[in-house]
């Protein structure tokens, strides 16, 4: 190895750097260790996927994966290319949502064995429950819980239940689609960190990564869906209950104690949580 930059940003606590090798060659490394319990399971679920994924994908190569008892350490394909733009820009917000359209279509049906989107996030549809449960059982007095969240919270539990049917689907999603799980080279978007792939409905990956956009400066997330070809011929009603389920959810996640080695994941979540729940009162027009 001749060099390696290492490059800041998203939720992983461990080492992520691109390495310029002796013979000219360039890869990704990233590698975690048991700082936080989750992240070497996440990485393992990432190489398997990454494994597998078609050569037509638009994501990284895996090139290799070691484990030792403590670590996890991902080669990846290098890739050229910057993530967009914050607060997005127009141009390449349009860039990415034109890609995610054909990124669904490619992996229509799926390609892989992959789980079904309810059995991969244990807390997407449980949010609003959870949050009813510890209030019910004094864990939690919901203080500073936004005043419609808590006056419905019977009515959310409701719409959030029927998530699992509502986002079943033969598409295999990415799951995690955000601005920095995003690439933008002079002529493909590209999208990285696939641990949580599962099968869902074609919008899905669209409706989990709009509470992100608006968060981060980009348009509300029912003005995107209303014109995007993935929103087009959606059930609204199970787009509502996904939506329910990803506003409690990330309301659930953002009154939790930090993970370890994670201080900045709440934060974002909370952010999400504000615009999901803004959006979900649009969708359910509940007063």
């Amino acid at each position: 190895m001749v060099a390696a930059t290492t490059q800041p940003g998203g939720f992983s606590p461990g080492v992520a750097a691109r390495l310029l090798l002796s013979t000219g060659r360039r890869a990704f490394v990233k590698a975690v260790n048991d700082i936080n319990p989750e992240s070497p399971r996440i990485h393992r679920a990432e190489a398997k996927v990454a494994a597998l994924l078609p050569p037509s994908t638009p994501a990284p190569r895996l090139l290799g994966c070691i484990e030792s008892a403590v670590w996890v350490v991902l080669l990846l394909e290098d890739i050229e290319g910057s993530v967009p733009a914050q607060p997005w820009r127009p141009a390449e917000l349009s860039r990415v949502l034109d890609a995610m359209a054909g990124l669904a279509e490619a992996l229509t049906p799926s390609p892989i064995d992959a789980m079904p989107a309810a059995q991969r996030f244990r807390h997407l549809g449980r949010g609003w429950r959870l949050l009813a449960e510890a209030a019910d059982s004094g864990r939690d007095t919901l203080e500073g819980l936004h005043p419609w969240a808590r006056a419905r919270l019977a009515e959310l539990v409701a719409v959030e239940e029927a998530w699992p049917r509502a986002g079943a689907g033969a598409t295999l999603a990415h799951g995690d689609i955000r601005a920095d799980n995003i690439l933008l080279t002079p002529d493909r978007v590209v999208f990285v960190d696939w641990p949580w792939a599962c099968l869902a409905a074609r919008w899905f990956d669209l409706v989990a990564m709009l509470p992100s956009v608006a968060m981060q400066g980009g348009p509300l997330p029912e003005d995107v869906l209303a014109t995007h070809a993935l929103g087009q011929g959606a059930d609204p009603d199970a787009v509502t209950s996904v939506v329910a389920a990803l506003a409690g959810m990330f309301t659930y996640l953002a009154r939790q104690p930090d993970p370890p080695g994670l201080p900045t994941l709440r934060a974002f979540q909370a952010a999400q949580a504000s615009v999901a729940l803004g959006w979900l009162k649009v969708r359910t027009k509940l007063p």
